[in-house]
């Protein structure tokens, strides 16, 4: 492996490259299918949550032919009339249904596919539904809120036949999957260490109280699956990502699109043979309960994957590189879609051999196909890179607080490709320009976990498992494995 201060250098030289190489490159043309025109080639669809991601959504099916937005479902009936109203004019004149409750969409037959951008522990739920309806399903990321409802939702789709795609676009970028046949046919030489970096800052939530509900929403429609408590946040909307009961921190919201590029690259399949989380919640003092500092190590044998993950002010990971994935080989390394030698200079910019492909459009292409080999990012891919996020979180949320010596010696004896005393100083160093001081207020060193992936489980580890799955509040029930073979 390359020194610490060499790797460092090269970094800097090839991630800086790579930017400029990004910001130079041609604007992607997304391939569309004609409109063949015939009637029965029309796929209608619902749009179930409608805030941001629902509203691109909207935007993206609008460059995919022959597609009719038939509902739009959001407990807060506001936004769904807001994002029907949108809808209509899009589609000149035909106005979907807008409904708050999801239900009422599964239960119409002319309903083919529905997209799923609800909160993160909708996900599962609505997806099941949806397929046992008989509906085709596009879920956002996470595909889940917990491991178990991840398999549960692959295993509906085999049993039902149905197309069920994962929200990791990336995946359409055809670029970069001529990067990645780069690598698995061995050009790069042996890959055996990729890095996942988001870094994004972010603002405090508000401090935990007991707030009023919007009078425009359903709260138990809202919260289904999960608990029905309080609400102790300012915000109902986008800020559950930052609370336990329906999120899963920056590390699902974000950083899973370059982890799951990290896994695509380096050919990893199944939960790998250990996981770790350090980090922890700063500066913020707020209501929020999820990292917004967090570093994960995914072992897999002869292969590694370091996620970073960041909310503070910060410098960016390198120089004109504030987050994506790196790819180290003993024959080169892989930055975004940029190709260096050994030495880090730039051999060149990977480009599509195939025009990329809309990830929506693909959706739909294997909709009227029905053939899931089509897909770009199938279901099984989405759950995967999920499940490793959260065996992170898992990590970190059965950590205790430890000291700086107390968590170098435990990652120290971690048998990884990557130089880790080099990215928990890079971490307190971060920690120290934002005025925290980790003497006091300590990192949070995660619990080792050794994943059974086969099972997807953990291995003698009861506190570990039962973040598997959670308690469902009826009738907002994930079915059990049992149920749904």
């Amino acid at each position: 492996m390359l020194s610490m201060t060499r790797r460092h250098f090269l970094e800097n030289s090839m991630l800086a490259t790579a930017a400029l190489a990004a910001a130079a490159a041609p604007q992607v043309i997304f391939a569309e299918d004609k409109p063949t025109g015939a009637a029965s080639n029309k796929v209608r669809v619902a749009v179930i949550g409608c805030r941001v991601r629902g509203r691109q959504h909207v935007a993206e099916l609008s460059k995919v032919p022959d597609v009719e937005i038939v509902y739009v479902c959001d407990p807060d009936k506001d936004l769904a009339a807001e994002l029907a109203a949108t809808v209509e004019k899009q589609q000149v004149g035909r106005p979907p249904q807008a409904v708050q409750d999801m239900r009422r969409i599964f239960d119409d037959k002319s309903v083919d596919a529905v997209f799923i951008a609800t909160p993160n522990h909708w996900h599962a739920l609505a997806a099941i539904w949806a397929m046992q309806a008989g509906k085709d399903v596009y879920v956002e990321k996470p595909v889940s809120h917990n491991i178990s409802e991840g398999r549960r939702i692959v295993q509906v789709s085999r049993k039902t036949g149905r197309i069920c795609q994962g929200g990791t676009q990336n995946r359409s970028n055809m670029a970069l999957a001529e990067a990645v046949e780069y690598m698995k046919a061995g050009k790069l030489g042996e890959v055996k260490l990729a890095r996942s970096i988001y870094y994004g800052k972010r603002e405090s939530i508000g401090p935990k109280g007991t707030y009023e509900l919007p009078k425009n929403v359903d709260y138990d429609l809202f919260m289904g699956p999960a608990p029905l408590s309080p609400l102790t946040r300012k915000s109902l909307h986008y800020d559950w990502h930052w609370v336990w009961p329906t999120g899963n921190g920056e590390l699902g919201n974000n950083n899973i699109h370059s982890l799951d590029i990290c896994r695509w690259g380096l050919g990893l399949t199944g939960l790998g043979r250990s996981a770790i989380s350090y980090g922890g919640r700063y500066v913020f003092g707020d209501a929020g309960e999820t990292p917004n500092t967090q570093v994960c190590i995914f072992d897999f044998g002869d292969k590694t994957i370091v996620s970073e993950t960041r909310n503070l002010q910060t410098e960016p990971f390198r120089a004109g590189f504030a987050g994506g994935w790196l790819f180290h080989g003993t024959e080169g390394s892989i930055a975004g879609t940029s190709l260096f030698d050994p030495a880090g200079k730039l051999v060149s910019t990977f480009s599509e051999k195939r025009k990329s492909e809309n990830h929506f459009a693909n959706f739909i292409n294997a909709v009227r196909s029905r053939k899931r080999e089509e897909l770009n990012a199938e279901i099984l891919e989405g759950h995967q890179s999920t499940a490793l996020c959260h065996m992170g979180n898992i990590s970190w949320r059965l950590g205790k607080e430890a000291t700086l010596a107390e968590i170098g010696d435990q990652i120290g004896k971690l048998k990884v490709h990557d130089n880790v005393k080099e990215t928990l100083d890079r971490t307190v160093k971060h920690l120290h320009d934002n005025k925290v001081d980790v003497e006091q207020s300590k990192l949070v060193l995660g619990t080792v976990l050794f994943p059974d992936g086969e099972r997807e489980s953990f291995a003698d580890n009861a506190a570990a498992n039962t973040f598997l799955t959670r308690d469902y509040r009826k009738p907002f029930v994930v079915p059990a494995e049992a149920e749904v073979l």
